[in-house]
């Protein structure tokens, strides 16, 4: 039977969760009378999760395991969840429970009002540090700014998605990927719902600060330009400095001026405009190599082990 329902859960070492995880989820969605699935997709577990993910596989077919061959990311393993989906309606929650299974039946009530895009907005951030919660707030608000589309303040992957826009979305095929921006772009109507964001149940965060930092290039890089006007405004800032400078410099060198002699202002200068020129070489490089990683072609990911049935 066709599920009404997907569930995607991407895992990255949460065997602590896992049994967990399956209850709660298995407990809501019973509860809508419809027919659902949860996909589980083992992102490289090294810690006894694929072993795990199998046997819950094995003893409710409802459970469809998505093993990788080596571990690809978060957003990847997302992505492979929406491949191998089959509902009406999907959902994509964080395996650790941090995003309470409860609150998947306030996005199906939205869903059923007509929304095609439904997410779940962070009101509250339990077991979180106050600088993880401060840069996560930095994060969200520079990126609706800078970025081409708007994307929604603090929320994460957590979200119902309906079987049309899935179907958008995985046309989209690039690697380097920010799913939520990529929901946003693609239109449809979309609402949010207000939640309480749960510490975590086990184990540690698998997003520390560096690759907190590495999506949000990925999603300034795949959204905006605004890095490149910035390294032409420095250039435009450099060029219009230099011609204010050269006319004073003359005229205090008429009038007998010593400020401009000796080696320490040509350092100065040649130092500021070395410091401009790399970060502009830095900045179109980060595009280049995006678009190297794209004209290769090769395939988002590996599985070892996927369901036969694939939407």
């Amino acid at each position: 039977m066709k599920p009404t329902y997907s569930i995607i859960a991407p895992v990255y070492n949460e065997k602590d969760c896992l049994d967990a995880l399956y209850a709660r989820v298995k407990e809501v969605m019973d509860t809508t009378g419809e027919p659902w699935e949860l996909i589980i997709v083992d992102d490289g577990s090294h810690d006894g999760s694929t072993e795990i993910i199998r046997k819950l596989g094995e003893t409710d077919p409802r459970v469809r395991p998505v093993i990788f061959a080596r571990n690809f990311g978060h957003q990847i393993a997302v992505t492979a969840g929406l491949d191998y989906s089959r509902g009406d309606a999907v959902v994509i929650i964080d395996a650790d429970l941090q995003d309470p299974p409860e609150v998947i039946l306030d996005l199906i009530a939205k869903w059923h009002e007509g929304f095609e895009v439904v997410y779940a907005v962070r009101s509250e951030r339990e077991g979180e540090s106050w600088f993880k919660v401060t840069t996560a707030s930095i994060f969200y608000r520079l990126i609706y700014r800078i970025t081409d589309v708007k994307i929604p303040l603090d929320t994460g992957d957590f979200r119902l998605i309906d079987r049309k826009v899935v179907n958008v979305m995985n046309t989209m095929r690039e690697r380097h990927r920010f799913l939520r921006g990529m929901g946003a772009w693609v239109g449809f109507r979309q609402i949010g719902v207000p939640y309480k964001r749960a510490a975590r149940m086990a184990g540690e965060t698998k997003y520390p600060f560096k690759k907190m930092l590495l999506l949000a290039l990925n999603a300034i890089t795949s959204f905006s330009y605004v890095p490149l006007q910035i390294a032409t405004f420095f250039g435009f800032i450099s060029a219009g400095v230099a011609i204010l400078a050269i006319p004073v410099v003359i005229i205090m060198r008429a009038n007998g001026s010593q400020a401009f002699f000796g080696q320490a202002s040509t350092l100065i200068a040649v130092l500021f405009l070395g410091g401009v020129q790399l970060l502009s070489l830095g900045i179109v490089g980060e595009y280049i190599g995006r678009i190297y990683d794209e004209v290769k072609g090769r395939p988002l990911y590996i599985v070892s082990q996927a369901p036969d049935d694939k939407e």
